[in-house]
């Protein structure tokens, strides 16, 4: 076999694995922030201060009974899960999270780091994400459960909604940078502005930013947006039914589309590698991507356990009449300035 061909499935695989790991990290860091936020430990009797809750965790679903309702469908129930899940792992394979490398020098010609490069990265991860929420009206539909498709129903609203602003937000970036491709918009922030203000597209496009982090969240179903579960009104909506193996796939799947848009909004607006020169010279602006991506996932959490969940009808107000609206005039705005300064 081929050494490049190897090292390139090599990082297929490395960045499978980050991703399963990064939903049991998210796991743990969800309930220690969450135990800190309010003032207790959080979990810290299974392992050294409680790291190996997430292991405990998958071992008690593991063991659990696999539970259908009788009136739900066999195999739509089923692959309801699979489908969620495989479309988190897909879209973060368009996603580059780091520069070129030649390993060191072991490589006469440099790999990237990403399972794939997409010259219309932008396009596909919008595509594949939008796809997640097939999973859950399926989920909802196929439980036989007015709790459960009360919740499908209001993911692909939510969906729909917020996907809108989502998709607008990303053509201004796009437009700026002139290219669909993940890793040139992130190679057109590379350097500084007067030698010390990184050329980030945060620094221009701060509203886009701004409604962008607004729509990853709602696009996640992360409080305070969480409706489709929303457990006051819907005992846990579209996975009220579901139990074991099946139930853990739901969870999984969130963590996976959380670690996505934050590592997209990285390299759309924070530089994705760069920022830290002597990091990136070494080979190593990875490190600098992954803690960028780390600081997006701690916002997660902390929105989470600070802001209360708002009602369904103030959520598709402000989607439709605020959140959207604005993602137009940010990317008319843009374009009006680019023509300007061009002309």
């Amino acid at each position: 076999m081929d050494l490049r061909f190897a090292i390139q499935l090599g990082i297929i695989g490395l960045t499978f694995f980050m991703l399963v790991n990064a939903s049991a990290l998210l796991v743990l860091a969800e309930r220690k922030i969450m135990g800190f936020m309010q003032q207790r430990y959080g979990p810290y009797l299974v392992g050294p201060h409680g790291v190996l809750q997430p292991l405990a965790d998958i071992l008690k679903l593991l063991f659990k009974e696999e539970l259908r309702p009788k009136g739900a469908d066999k195999w739509l129930f089923t692959l309801a899960p699979i489908i969620s899940v495989t479309a988190a792992f897909a879209a973060f394979a368009a996603v580059p999270w780091g520069a070129e490398t030649t390993l060191f020098g072991l490589l006469d010609t440099p790999v990237k780091l990403g399972a794939s490069d997409i010259n219309v990265g932008v396009l596909v991860v919008f595509a594949i994400t939008s796809m997640g929420v097939y999973g859950i009206v399926l989920a909802g539909w196929s439980s036989n459960s007015k709790y459960s498709l009360l919740g499908g129903l209001r993911s692909s609203a939510q969906m729909i909604s917020y996907e809108l602003a989502y998709a607008t937000t990303l053509a201004s970036v796009v437009m700026l940078a002139g290219s669909l491709s993940l890793r040139e918009v992130v190679d057109a922030q590379a350097g500084a502005w007067w030698g010390f203000i990184p050329r980030w597209y945060l620094f221009l496009q701060p509203a886009g930013f701004i409604i962008y982090v607004i729509a990853g969240v709602a696009e996640t179903n992360r409080a305070p947006f969480d409706f489709p579960e929303a457990e006051q009104e819907l005992v846990a909506g579209y996975n009220t039914e579901y139990s074991s193996v099946r139930f853990a796939l739901f969870p999984q799947a969130e963590y996976i589309n959380m670690a996505t848009m934050s590592a997209v909004a990285t390299d759309l607006y924070l530089g994705g590698w760069h920022g830290v020169p002597f990091l990136t010279a070494l080979g190593l602006g990875w490190l600098v991507f992954l803690a960028k991506v780390g600081v997006l996932l701690f916002t997660y959490i902390w929105v989470r356990w600070t802001v209360p969940r708002y009602r369904y009808d103030q959520l598709m107000q402000f989607g439709w009449k605020w959140l959207f609206p604005a993602s137009v005039i940010n990317l008319i705005v843009t374009a009006a300035l680019m023509l300007a300064l061009h002309a």
